[in-house]
């Protein structure tokens, strides 16, 4: 049997079960782990400004694309407390990450030696599984439960924690003969599906609601097959936004609070029928007044995740079940129905719907200066096309941006959905553009979120990492400024100070682009909405010349008031532009795939 030490095992055991790519920062008590690291080759390092950044990276890897798992590195006591954040985003998304750390020695743990922590008990609440593995010999069987852990069930991330002694440990442990563990994923019954589909042909009004675990499961097409067959209009959740593409004539447009459509929320509350698929029922898409997103409906809930079940509100009907297993028996019955002549006929409903989305929209086109944000979004799209991969967290510019952006693909928009902490942005996008690096990946902050992790930017100029940044900037916390609004306050949320070195920016603060070009990336300031088409395509074009992050800082007016519920009812959205109509002031159009305006 091989002999080798237990950090050497682990990373076999990483290259086995598919992992290319990590990203961490080193420190005396993970250095074991990153010689035999380097000794066996095979897995892509991504060394990190800040540790909190490898999580985010880590996580942006994993959601770029189907089967991968990012891995995150660094100490148990910093390092490991600074990638809590990443865990709490990883499991709220239900993304599988591996967290590894290195640990003091077993022998002074408990001691308060330097930098000893019990990161396993820190982490536990945040992962699926956390472990501080105290014999070198459990490393292989630890690592193994790990990915069967990610990948079973609801997905999500896994901590381990080694003492460096246990690193340094010889093993027995032979490469050859290792092979992963079955992954399990409860499954629907036929009975399942065909009780489930009972509800939505006694339904005039269906929808179906896709959740993020749609796309986790690989069964896009499925989903839009059984929309097509049912004649029933599809809700993307923003987890589930590309699941189905925002041209296709059954998307019906997102629902909620914030990030929604004018057209989604007017849509589902004239329904009747609601079957959710791998969705759970988010508040910022319920809103906190259940009883009017309830009202007059029938819900079927179908989530792998068995307790999600009722966890919100009680379905009429529940099935414990994977999204793809579940959509291929839904697609089989549903062929079965429609060749029998048993599908009700849609027409009436899918018209309705289409009037909406054809006319309920918020207005994009302006063109004053200082920018607003709205024309932002509305050049993005024509800059941008259906094959880019957006990457944002939280804030105005998020909620904006799901607003009017449009997206026609799966893993295209790569947000941070449940736990949104400000800074995820640079990192994950730096993840997501290591994970398809011949992809277009565009990412979108506000001034603040920008300004937390901005620092990784230097990670995509070492490594050569492209992808366009915009950045709208009103230096102000817009979000939390326009929730103050309701307590009659402007507190605390102004970031305007008049910057003795950039006296041309004014009272915006922070020199974003001198930032940007000091950390080795390159930069563009645009002032004027004229300017902003040919701002991004030169970003495009310095991306791909230089092989570095390109920043698109566009100076917005101070305080833009962005569409959404105050009363957390959503039948009570607030708008603070009529509906655009008048020539000149079209809304957004969709643009269908494929055409050259895309």
């Amino acid at each position: 049997m091989p002999r080798m030490t237990a950090a050497r095992a682990a990373v076999e055991i990483l290259k086995l079960e598919g992992v290319d790519a990590a990203f961490g920062v080193p420190g005396a008590a993970i250095n074991p782990f990153y010689a035999a690291l380097k000794a066996s080759g095979g897995i892509r390092h991504t060394l990190a400004r800040h540790v909190e950044g490898a999580s985010h990276m880590a996580e942006g890897y994993t959601r770029a694309r189907p089967g991968n798992i990012g891995v995150c590195v660094g100490t148990s006591g910093p390092a490991g407390t600074d990638m809590i954040t990443g865990l709490y985003s990883a499991t709220g998304d239900s993304v599988p990450i591996l967290c590894i750390t290195g640990q003091a020695p077993r022998a002074v743990i408990h001691k308060e030696d330097f930098q000893a922590v019990d990161i396993a008990a820190i982490a536990g609440p945040v992962t699926k599984a956390a472990t501080t593995v105290l014999e070198a010999a459990q490393v292989p069987g630890v690592f193994q439960q790990a990915f069967h852990l990610m990948r079973s069930g609801r997905p999500g991330p896994v901590l381990i924690d080694l003492p460096i002694d246990v690193q340094q440990t010889e093993i027995e442990f032979d490469p050859e003969t290792y092979r992963p563990l079955p992954v399990w994923k409860p499954t629907a019954s036929r009975a399942q599906i065909e009780k489930a589909l009972s509800y939505l042909l006694a339904s005039e009004r269906p929808l179906i609601v896709a959740g993020g675990g749609v796309i986790n499961a690989d069964a896009c097409d499925l989903l839009v097959e059984f929309a097509e067959i049912t004649g029933t209009p599809v809700v993307p959740t923003l987890m589930g936004w590309g699941a189905i593409p925002d041209d296709h004539r059954l998307n019906a447009g997102m629902v909620g609070l914030q990030t929604s459509h004018r057209y989604g929320n007017a849509t589902f509350l004239e329904s009747d029928f609601v079957l959710g698929i791998g969705n759970r029922w988010a508040n910022r898409h319920t809103g906190y007044r259940l009883d009017v997103y309830r009202r007059g409906r029938t819900f079927v809930h179908v989530d792998i995740e068995p307790t999600q079940l009722g966890r919100i509100f009680p379905p009429d009907y529940g099935i414990a079940s994977d999204a793809a297993a579940a959509l291929e028996l839904f697609v089989e019955v549903a062929r079965e129905l429609r060749d029998q002549g048993r599908l009700p006929d849609r027409s009436a409903w899918i018209a309705a719907h289409l009037r909406r989305k054809g006319t309920l929209h918020r207005r994009t086109h302006f063109d004053d200066i200082p920018i607003k944000p709205q024309r932002v979004y509305e050049e993005m799209n024509r800059a941008f096309g259906p094959e880019t991969r957006y990457v944002t967290t939280i804030g105005l510019s998020q909620i904006a941006g799901a607003q009017m952006l449009h997206v026609y693909r799966p893993r295209h928009w790569i947000n941070c959905g449940q736990a949104g902490p400000l800074g995820w942005t640079v990192p994950a996008a730096l993840g997501v553009a290591t994970a398809d690096p011949g992809a277009r990946v565009v990412a979108l902050s506000g001034d603040y979120d920008f300004q937390f992790m901005l620092e990784e930017l230097a990670v995509g100029a070492q490594h050569r990492i492209p992808y366009v940044h915009v950045l709208v900037n009103n230096s102000y916390l817009g979000l939390i400024r326009q929730a103050q609004r309701g307590l009659d306050i402007d507190y605390q949320v102004n970031l305007e100070f008049e910057n003795l070195n950039s006296p041309e920016i004014g009272v915006y603060g922070v020199d974003h682009v001198k930032v940007a070009e000091g950390l080795g990336c390159k930069a563009i300031r645009v002032t004027d909405p004229a300017g902003l088409g040919a701002a991004f395509e030169q970003a495009g074009k310095l991306a791909a010349e230089h092989r570095v992050p390109v920043v698109v800082e566009v100076i917005l007016e101070r305080i833009t008031d962005i569409s959404m519920s105050t009363t957390a009812d959503i039948s009570d959205v607030t708008e603070f532009e009529e509906t655009a109509t008048e020539p000149g002031h079209a809304p957004t159009a969709i643009i269908p795939l494929g055409s050259s305006a895309a």
